[in-house]
């Protein structure tokens, strides 16, 4: 496609009306009956509303300026038309300079070079003779011209089975899970689901009943037609009307003896689909945008897919699409509109704004390449960032994140008044050499990896599991060293502990569903019995990376705890379909040589490579999840087409630096939290206060059940003993996953059943809420510590400096007036003891949101 950018195009732009504010409560308490009720209270309340945000009052008011320079595009940059039937829509884009797009494609005029070998009908081109022309668009300034080829316009090949017939069962929704794609068919007649096996679909539409479902003699009798359009009833309805293109394509092919396609020369499979414009940004509620769908065969042929995909979003209130592939927008905000045809699903980006949003772009600050690519999205959503967040706030959210502990007061106080620019920079790098940031990390891979032990797994191999876990860690080993190892480990599970990740699971499917899950992100256990609706995953792919494990051997040790693993090299997977075996196929590659080799050791080579475009990106989300409180994709585990990445360029670039660095994930870690997206205050401002997925604001985070109860045990000096570890030892040092507390429970410590990472919750619950205030762990911990009266006595400090370090070590903060008054005139009742006010206040405070969120 030749393009030419003209010189204007008048566009204006004003302001969304604010979003409403959530404002947080303050409230001063003048007596210690009313302080205890009311940190009750606020306890239970704000731990069940989850991560609300405050809004900041003097932010600043998003503004606009006019736009006026232009660009036209056209989809699809070229046209290829393979027979006399053939056809391809088009669609015209405008971009102005703001990156608002406008579908300009009926305003467009259109005109051919040589109108001897297309014609142009609307937004559709037609072939008319052999040879190749030039489609000219213009509109006011600009001027598009796309190339249009035109082969084999005398003649119109037969209606095949496969790449006609199936594509119309599966748009006219005949397989889908609801209808005759369920396990068990309906009525009586089942199809493939989403048509994954087209052999068994011909056998069962042509063989099962006869002349019933189809009728060669009177083809237009055949149930096949009658029920698809409402002739004769139907649980489904009336799909298509016979004046139909769908109609017409089973009517010629039951004409023509609805034949099978040759088994010797099938037709050519459909290597990619392709949807445009690949993102469009509407603005204003009902402004529209025709997509177009095209898909490209084995042989080079292409084939306009805009009445044969099926479409569908992942945010209707934000952006709805019709079946003929119209957008339409709705709310602000972002969406994704999907195109699915055969075993492939393509996405495109909708974002959509306000009509009338005003905004004016906050001036650069300097920044790494995380904070450009999160501006730019910020920028294109016309969200306005909110500021950084204080010292104090950062020091407590940073030593959280990456020991799972709390500041100590000396700390705090130092950080606080370092006057130093960079002592954001210099904290970051002090943190990332202590060893609990490699407990941490141990902590989160045992969870996948769900070391436990078990009836299968004895304590011992659990427990050298997770040491070893540590240990690759505590080395900062890099990632894809540590998953190439216990990929390819063999041997006895004492000596070798890695290869527990072979006892944990024995079976073999499970075995690369966990594989694919854990370390590329992928969840391909839908593809176990069915191609993936909203993926690229086939069965084939499936059984393909089954097969690597086929030939995982066990043998039994000398020690009955203790088993072997190695590899036997023999064993094979076979396709439940076809019945065939299955060759080693890499997930969305190819099928590498494995003859007398481990075949583990093929495919570590190749999944911790470069070469495997999932690995160093699903690594490098997690990491990012873990600090900035939601994954670019999200959930982490479950990468798809149908659940994209909100910022694709940050996702890519972090994959990228994570293979740069050579897999030593410490260097993406200090990427992320010397950021300025990292260090933003979660006061929300009008802008962005519904912006959950963009980073405009800092994500409040309840803190995880293992680091809460480290830091409960540490702010009161009340250690708790777990089975099999010495008094002192914390939560996130507990190896095996059988060992655990009430209160980790409750909390949503990871039961390690799954590889699944939602099996360790944060979502704050009534349970957790009544635990606190009314159980055991904070009450008992502070009056068994006797910690207040050893601050009062030994220490002889004053009632106000106890609450000065009560609030320091909870909150890395001082308390503030209204808290200080509350204390001072509880403190000077009549008859208040000041151990028992001071125990009330940091019970209090214990049980407040703001202690037990990380913000």
């Amino acid at each position: 496609m030749i393009r030419f950018r003209p010189v204007s195009a008048t566009t204006a732009q004003t302001a969304a009306s604010p979003s409403p504010a959530i404002a947080t409560v303050e409230s001063t308490c003048l007596s210690h009956g009313w302080l205890v009720m009311y940190f009750a209270a606020a306890a239970a309340c704000l731990l069940l509303s989850g991560a609300a945000h405050a809004a900041s009052p003097d932010a600043p008011v998003a503004q606009s300026d006019p736009r006026k320079t232009i660009e036209l595009d056209v989809y699809p940059q070229s046209i290829s038309l393979n027979s006399g039937e053939d056809f391809q829509s088009i669609v015209a884009v405008l971009r102005r300079e703001d990156g608002v797009t406008l579908d300009v494609t009926d305003r467009v005029r259109w005109s051919l070079e040589d109108e001897s070998l297309a014609k142009i009908d609307g937004h559709v081109v037609r072939p008319v003779a052999d040879g190749t022309t030039v489609l000219a668009g213009h509109f006011e300034d600009a001027l598009v011209q796309v190339k249009v080829s035109v082969e084999n316009a005398a003649t119109n090949p037969p209606v095949s089975f496969a790449k006609d017939v199936m594509p119309v069962l599966t748009r006219s929704g005949c397989n889908t899970g609801s209808c005759h794609g369920a396990a068990r068919g309906k009525d009586g007649f089942r199809l493939s689901l989403f048509g994954f096996d087209p052999q068994g679909d011909y056998q069962r539409v042509t063989r099962e009943i006869g002349v019933r479902r189809i009728n060669l003699a009177v083809p237009s009798e055949s149930l096949f037609l009658k029920k698809a359009t409402g002739a004769v009833p139907h649980t489904g309805g009336k799909l298509f009307d016979v004046e139909s293109d769908y109609y017409a394509t089973l009517l010629r092919w039951l004409e023509a003896g609805a034949v099978n396609d040759p088994a010797d020369s099938p037709p050519p499979a459909v290597t990619s689909v392709a949807i445009y414009p690949p993102q469009a940004v509407l603005e204003g509620e009902a402004a529209m945008q025709r997509m177009v769908a095209v898909a490209t065969y084995a042989d080079g042929t292409t084939r306009d897919l805009s009445r044969l995909a099926a479409f569908s979003t992942n945010n209707s209130p934000v952006a709805s699409i019709e079946q003929d592939g119209v957008v339409t927008a709705g709310s602000r905000g972002e969406a994704f509109v999907m195109a699915r045809f055969d075993t492939h699903t393509v996405g495109s980006q909708i974002l959509t704004l306000p009509a009338d949003l005003k905004y004016t772009p906050p001036a650069p600050e300097p920044g790494n390449y995380v904070d450009q690519l999160v501006d730019k999205k910020l920028q294109q959503l016309r969200l306005v960032p909110s500021g950084p967040c204080t010292d104090a706030e950062f020091i407590r959210r940073l030593t959280i994140d990456i020991t799972g502990l709390l500041p100590t007061e000396e700390e705090v106080l130092r950080f606080t008044a370092d006057p130093a620019p960079d002592k954001r920079e210099a904290l970051v790098d002090q943190l990332l050499e202590r060893k609990e940031f490699s407990e941490i990390w141990a902590l989160k891979f045992a969870q996948l990896l769900m070391i436990k032990s078990s009836n299968v797994v004895s304590k011992k191999s659990a427990l050298l599991y997770a040491s070893w876990l540590t240990d690759q860690f505590a080395r900062n080993v890099p990632i894809n060293e540590m998953v190439h190892d216990l990929l390819t480990s063999t041997g006895g599970t004492f000596g070798e502990p890695a290869t527990n990740f072979y006892e944990i699971e024995r079976d073999t499917l499970k075995t690369s569903e966990n594989v694919a899950q854990v370390f590329m992100g992928i969840r391909t256990q839908c593809t176990q019995c069915h191609n993936h609706p909203f993926d690229r995953w086939t069965m084939n792919d499936y059984y393909g990376l089954a097969a690597f494990f086929a030939q995982v051997g066990r043998k039994q040790a000398e020690d009955y705890r203790e088993k072997i693993v190695f590899n036997q090299f023999s064993g094979e997977t076979k396709h439940p379909v076809t019945g065939k075996t299955v060759a080693p196929k890499f997930l969305g590659g190819i099928e590498p040589d494995t003859k007398g080799k481990d075949r583990r050791e093929v495919l570590a080579d190749w999944l911790v490579s470069p070469e495997n475009p999932f690995f160093a990106p699903s690594i490098a989300n997690r990491v990012w999840a873990h600090y900035m409180g939601v994954g670019i994709i999200d959930q982490v585990d479950d990468i798809r087409v149908s659940n994209p990445p909100t910022n694709p360029e940050l996702l890519a670039k972090l994959g990228e630096k994570l293979i740069e660095y050579d897999y030593d994930f410490r260097k993406l870690v200090r990427d992320i939290c010397v950021s300025r997206a990292y260090s933003r205050s979660s006061l929300a401002n009008e802008s962005n206060a519904h912006d959950t997925r963009n980073y405009a604001h800092a994500v409040i985070r309840r803190i995880p059940a293992e680091s809460l109860l480290d830091c409960l045990c540490q702010v009161t000096n009340s250690p708790d003993k777990f089975s099999g570890l010495p008094l002192g030892s914390r939560a996130v040092q507990i190896a095996d996953g059988a060992v655990s507390n009430y209160f980790l429970n409750t909390f949503g410590r990871s039961p390690r059943l799954t590889v699944c990472d939602c099996e360790a919750t944060t979502s704050p619950s009534l349970s957790q809420a009544l635990h606190l205030l009314n159980g055991e762990s904070v009450h008992n911990k502070i009056v068994r510590s006797k910690v207040i009266s050893k601050w009062l006595g030994e220490e002889k400090l004053t009632p106000d400096q106890v609450l000065d370090r009560i609030y320091i070590r909870s909150l890395a903060r001082m308390p503030d007036d209204t808290e200080r008054t509350a204390t001072h005139e509880m403190l000077a009742a009549e008859g208040a003891n000041a151990n028992q006010v001071l125990e009330d206040v940091f019970w209090a405070v214990l049980n407040g949101r703001e202690f037990v969120f990380n913000h």
